[in-house]
């Protein structure tokens, strides 16, 4: 991985060396003071990007207005240039979860948009999310208040300006939700039924029953199909940023994806991008996130030089369904875990071991309602000093109606399998939900990358810190595709596109050309690496972790992927090769070692992350960990760009 590290701070460091012996750049840390009992830092997690850019003499927000990049104009139109396979748009987004539309939306304003998706685009983590979405909506409630919950639940390491910013501006992003048709739940009073949830001190989540972020994805999706200036590419799986190089200064220039129902690489050019990929929890066996969720905006930015922050942090949720305790088993494995939202337990649910004994108030005086990475931790505890494979939830004791209408979804899915939620208690056990940490943004979801933003789970903006608080992703997620949204308009009007840009890199190759049986054999082998991955990651990178199985694991998966890729490159795989599941298997690597690796460096243990060896909070390491970006030539297939950068001053 072509990559430092830094963690432990306010002076140089020496670099973590990671990835099976390849040497690294020193690492360097922002600064941080303490303040009010809550961590901000001599600049702002928006200037700390900048900062570090400065030691790297990065200038950020540098106009870039060379002659040779013909202008493409800011014309508002629905029709995109074509050469061959190549398109121009002036903004280009990366995923169809609520980030990707609600700022699509926005900046199909102002130029042509092409929003490019994976499978169908509804098929992202947002459509999965049930519980709601966090806002300030209530009399009683304050926007203080909202913040400290998200502080304490994010064990004390979140930016307290990022947090400032969502709980502020959430309520504002909830009610242009409303507006644009999205149904809310409503109480009998005819006001917006707020619930609450763990770690939330007033009752602030607006939901739609138990399929909130269905309805948002619905609402969303329906606008931008009527949005004559957005072009939706379903069906193509985004393959790497294409970069070039100024200085010291990396620029984005769009994105080459894979059609992957007829074969055809695709080329994006575009003035601005946004990555709204979402996260990657399948680089775990069971996860909550659908079957797209394989790191691929997170791997791409990491390749393209982005920095890369607080991957460490996975949030496990702590009540997935757990097939096992099921009366009727389902007939074939889920492609990912169902989802038993936190609701559940802000409702009332109650955790039970096998043998009926409540356990929560052992661990914690919150109980049922305590943060998500200590009810996680709680249950995995019970279940390896009992050797149980889940525990119980039940909602049995609330009243019928109350539990079908509250939780249709998750009623109708036990009913299913023959356990009636209404009379019985519900199997659950922790599932991979949420990566906490990803590409390093500022307030702005600016990045490092000139002309490249993000949003959503892909992004680090320091709002979740060491633990997610229920309900906030999708908040952050419309907050910061919002706050986007200007600065993207700016930099497109600045931007020029050069029509004879797409020959500046290499065409990635579909490799047609080595033979359905030797296409058949990488898959199949391909398909093993990757599910021996995720059982290396679940068993040594988990719930719970220490320093010498982290080792084992860095080990093991480098191991593997060595093995993977001398397989591949025997069978004539070449470097600009692509095929869907051995793309996937190149993010996936990718993401599992920045994990790794990030959890190595913080010697604590801190919300999500916890150390066997390192049991405690240690204040002096109550900084976010930062990955920076180093050369481009070193490394696995997993962390190359397939091209090589093109030199922008040799374009002048």
């Amino acid at each position: 991985m072509a990559a430092s590290i830094a963690y432990v701070g306010g002076h140089l460091q020496y670099g973590v060396n990671f990835c099976m012996g390849q040497s690294y750049k020193q690492a360097i840390w922002v600064p941080s003071v303490t303040f009010n009992g809550c961590l901000q830092r001599e600049l702002s997690w928006s200037c700390g990007v900048s900062k570090f850019l400065q030691i790297r003499k990065c200038n950020l927000f540098r106009s870039r207005t060379n002659e040779n990049w013909k202008s493409f104009g800011t014309v508002i139109t629905s029709a995109y240039l074509r050469d061959g396979s190549t398109k121009y748009f002036d903004f280009a987004v990366i995923g169809s979860g609520v980030a990707g539309l609600r700022y699509a939306l926005e900046v199909a304003k102002h130029g042509s948009v092409a929003i490019i998706t994976k499978a169908e685009p509804h098929e992202s983590n947002t459509n999965y999310a049930q519980g709601g979405v966090s806002a300030v909506l209530c009399p009683s409630d304050s926007v203080e208040s909202h913040m400290q919950d998200t502080i304490v639940a994010g064990a004390y390491l979140c930016d307290e300006e990022s947090v400032k910013v969502v709980c502020t501006e959430g309520p504002d992003r909830i009610r242009e939700l409303i507006a644009m048709g999205a149904s809310f739940d409503h109480g009998d009073d005819g006001n917006l039924h707020l619930a609450r949830e763990g770690g939330h001190s007033h009752h602030r989540i607006v939901h739609a029953a138990d399929m909130t972020g269905r309805e948002i994805e619905r609402a969303l999706l329906e606008a931008v199909v009527n949005d004559p200036n957005i072009s939706v590419f379903k069906h193509h799986f985004a393959i790497d940023l294409l970069t070039s190089q100024d200085g010291s200064d990396t620029v984005c220039h769009g994105i080459d994806a894979l059609n992957t129902e007829t074969q055809e690489v695709v080329r994006f050019i575009s003035k601005v991008t946004l990555l709204a990929s979402g996260g990657a929890g399948h680089i775990y066996p069971s996860t909550t996130n659908p079957l797209v969720a394989t790191g691929d905006g997170m791997a791409m930015a990491h390749r393209a030089q982005a920095v890369i922050s607080n991957m460490e942090f996975v949030q496990f949720h702590p009540t997935a369904l757990a097939d096992e305790g099921l009366p009727i088993k389902p007939k074939k494995t889920r492609e990912n875990s169902f989802l038993i939202t936190e609701a559940v337990r802000g409702d009332g649910g109650i955790l039970y071991n096998l043998s009926m004994e409540r356990f929560m108030p052992l661990y914690d005086g919150r109980a049922e309602l305590a943060p998500r990475d200590v009810v996680a931790r709680s249950i995995d505890d019970q279940l390896k000093q009992r050797n149980e494979k889940y525990v119980l939830l039940d909602i049995s004791h609330k009243p019928r109606e109350k539990i079908l209408s509250h939780f249709p979804n998750i009623a109708n899915e036990c009913l299913q399998h023959g356990l009636d939620i209404t009379q019985q208690p519900i199997p659950v056990v922790p599932a991979a939900h949420y990566m906490c940490g990803g590409v390093r943004a500022g307030l702005q979801g600016e990045t490092n990358v000139h002309g490249l933003y993000v949003a959503g789970e892909v992004a680090c903006t320091g709002l979740h810190g060491a633990n997610r608080l229920a309900s906030n992703s999708l908040l952050e997620a419309l907050v910061f595709a919002r706050r986007a949204v200007q600065p993207s308009i700016n930099h497109m009007k600045s931007s020029s596109l050069d029509l004879s840009a797409s020959s500046l890199w290499t065409r990635p190759l579909v490799p047609k050309s080595l033979g359905s049986d030797v296409m058949h054999k990488i898959l199949r082998i391909t398909r093993e690496v990757r599910k021996e991955l995720q059982s290396i990651m679940w068993k040594y990178v988990g719930i719970v972790r220490s320093t010498s199985r982290l080792q084992e694991a860095e080990q093991k998966i480098g191991k593997l992927e060595a093995k993977w890729e001398t397989y591949l490159f025997e069978h004539g795989w070449q470097q600009t090769m692509v095929a869907l599941e051995a793309c996937e298997m190149r993010n996936l690597f990718c993401c599992a070692k920045l994990v790794v690796s990030s959890a190595l460096a913080r010697h604590e243990s801190r919300g999500l992350h916890y150390m066997t060896d390192f049991p405690h909070l240690e204040e002096s390491k109550r900084l976010p960990t930062v990955i920076f970006p180093s050369s481009h030539t070193t490394g696995t297939w997993s962390s190359r760009q397939l091209h090589q950068q093109p030199i922008v001053k040799s374009m002048v």
